[in-house]
């Protein structure tokens, strides 16, 4: 029997170049951002010109950057993706073999172990390729399972409808408020329906906002008119700026 250093050098091997048919076959370089939603284990590669692919996945686990630790996603009590269970295939491979890596929900690690936990979970679990998403201090590892070919699905739409690109908070739920409301000078926050930050929101509202000013000009004209809404000059925030504006306005 092999050796878990033997064993995992082996299914890296195995996993570069059907990795590098799969980057290519796709184009994965081209895409300059990514979302995933992580309720429906989807990811999404795109550009600002619309030009976008879907993918399911599976969530191999995570890498910590700060405190250079590694987390399979069976163990991590914040993983949202339900099929994050998937990986307790390759807990039980580990446990065969006693391969410890495999075992242990959470050790001291490196980044290069995420490649070939992710090699490891492609031939385990099967899969058509793997990505690995970086943030501040997290690097989050993932088995593409397959392409979502339908963009029109009722799935895709909802994960598109979702998205906002913040200069400030990065990428969130979209948001819309009035031109004046800032965070210089309080000028009160009017609301469609009362809200809370993080909140499940129906498929048809969003968080709309404006001024004690723009709720003036809209009593005036009883309702939102081209009027009002030329006064309003309502702009796209996401959602955290959006309760930040909430916060600082409120009278």
């Amino acid at each position: 029997m092999k050796n878990y250093d033997e064993f995992a050098e082996a299914e890296l091997q195995k996993l570069i170049p059907l990795q590098e048919k799969f980057k290519q076959e796709y184009d994965l370089d081209s895409f300059a951002n990514w979302f995933y939603e992580s309720d429906a284990s989807i990811l999404r590669l795109y550009n600002d010109d619309e030009d976008e692919i879907f993918f399911k996945y599976i969530p191999i686990g995570s890498y910590s950057l700060s405190s250079e630790t590694w987390m399979w996603s069976w163990f991590n009590n914040s993983s949202a993706e339900s099929n994050k269970s998937e990986t307790l295939k390759i807990k039980q491979f580990g446990k065969e073999h006693n391969y410890k890596k495999l075992i242990d929900g959470t050790f001291a690690s490196d980044k290069y172990d995420g490649w070939e936990f992710l090699a490891t979970g492609l031939s385990i679990l099967g899969g058509i390729g793997v990505y690995k998403v970086n943030s501040e201090n997290l690097e989050n590892y993932f088995l593409l399972t397959e392409i979502i070919e339908d963009k029109s699905s009722e799935e895709i739409r909802k994960i598109k409808q979702k998205i906002v690109d913040c200069e400030n908070h990065g990428l969130g739920r979209p948001a819309f408020v009035c031109q004046h409301l800032n965070r210089e000078t309080p000028n009160g926050f009017k609301e469609a329906f009362e809200t809370s930050l993080g909140m499940e929101l129906d498929e048809d509202d969003d968080f709309q906002a404006w001024c004690d000013d723009c709720e003036k000009v809209r009593s005036e004209n009883k309702g939102w008119n081209d009027e009002t809404m030329e006064f309003a000059k309502i702009k796209l925030v996401c959602e955290e700026c959006y309760f930040d504006l909430k916060e600082f306005n409120q009278k």
